[in-house]
């Protein structure tokens, strides 16, 4: 009894003897080395509750999959009761449901499905095809969009217009300065110069013109180079006038049907043919000019009457589907 009324004796003298503002420190202190209740349960505790691994378990659902489900139906009214049960418990009763055998399992099953259920459309997307399209190998992932555009949807399809013939004999000449990539950026600004490659316009063009386009800076081009352009058209005029058309005499060479290749690596696509040498033979004759085998069989390729997209690139086979239509320039 005395040794009682002497412990509460020095409590109050050490009370008395402390301001409220130390008060208040130490009973801070004295909370904060208390451990929270909401704090998650280490797997040790866990195994002594219920002493299962999760491994030995023969529920069909893998760790991550119960992860996952604690995290999204932590607020399921239907698991717990959360106006009698504390956080640290509600815990234990969903990770124990879950490792239960299959007639004793609760609702948990079909939202994690529904999880995954939500998130294939986004993989879809992201993986069109289970992968991304084979080009030919000199299209890579760090080639421009507009020449992967070009090989996509250009490149290797048959053309029939005298216009864009015209435009890409054009384009394939402009080659012995820029690459496709720089030309087919430039491609609308050329297409206005040139009113559309419209052979009849640009034949009449003078000096003026030629004037106004070699000194746009957005289209670079040389005096020399857009003359020429102008006398290619002068050109084509004597040809519609003897064969009717500029698409019935280019593909006449090729008996009015693409020559289908079927080159599997890209060093055997060749830079020029004997065709593309006789192609270019004939044209040096009628007075064009920038018309070298490189050029012509570039050309060629542009413009279809050739298909040398590799056997492996997904557009081989669309093209040659093209390529056995009926001749659309009859």
């Amino acid at each position: 009894m005395f040794s009682t009324q002497k412990k509460s004796k020095e409590i109050s003298m050490f009370f008395s003897n402390m301001s409220k503002a130390n008060v208040r420190k130490y009973v801070t202190e004295k909370k904060g080395k208390e451990k929270p209740m909401e704090s998650p349960v280490p797997s040790k505790n866990l195994k002594k509750i219920y002493p299962i691994g999760f491994q030995r378990s023969s529920s069909s659902l893998s760790l991550s999959s119960l992860s996952l489900s604690l995290s999204q139906n932590s607020n399921d009214s239907s698991i717990t009761d959360h106006s009698s049960t504390t956080p640290l418990e509600q815990r234990i009763s969903l990770a124990l449901s879950l490792i239960a055998p299959h007639h004793e399992r609760r609702v948990f099953v079909p939202i994690v499905k529904n999880v995954r259920q939500s998130r294939q459309p986004q993989q879809q997307q992201e993986h069109p095809n289970n992968g991304e399209l084979k080009r030919c190998h000199w299209v890579t992932k760090n080639s421009d969009k507009v020449y992967i555009s070009f090989h996509d949807e250009q490149w290797g399809v048959p053309v029939y217009d005298d216009n864009q013939l015209f435009e890409l004999l054009a384009l394939s000449g402009m080659l012995m300065d820029y690459n496709w990539t720089e030309i087919l950026k430039k491609k609308e600004l050329y297409r206005e110069a040139f009113a559309g490659f419209d052979p009849e316009i640009v034949a009449k063009m003078g000096d003026k013109e030629i004037n106004e386009i070699s000194s746009n800076k957005a289209i670079m081009l040389v005096e020399s180079r857009i003359r020429c352009i102008i006398h290619n058209a002068k050109c084509i005029q004597k040809i519609v006038r003897e064969y009717g058309s500029f698409s019935s005499f280019m593909w006449g060479y090729v008996n009015h049907k693409p020559q289908i290749n079927k080159y599997k690596y890209p060093r055997n696509v060749p830079l020029r043919t004997p065709k593309a040498e006789a192609i270019s033979k004939d044209l040096l004759k009628r007075g064009f000019r920038f018309v070298g085998p490189v050029i012509v069989y570039s050309f060629m390729q542009a413009a279809g009457l050739t298909i040398d997209h590799l056997i492996g690139c997904f557009r081989h086979k669309e093209c040659v589907a093209l390529a056995e239509r009926p001749w659309r320039h009859i």
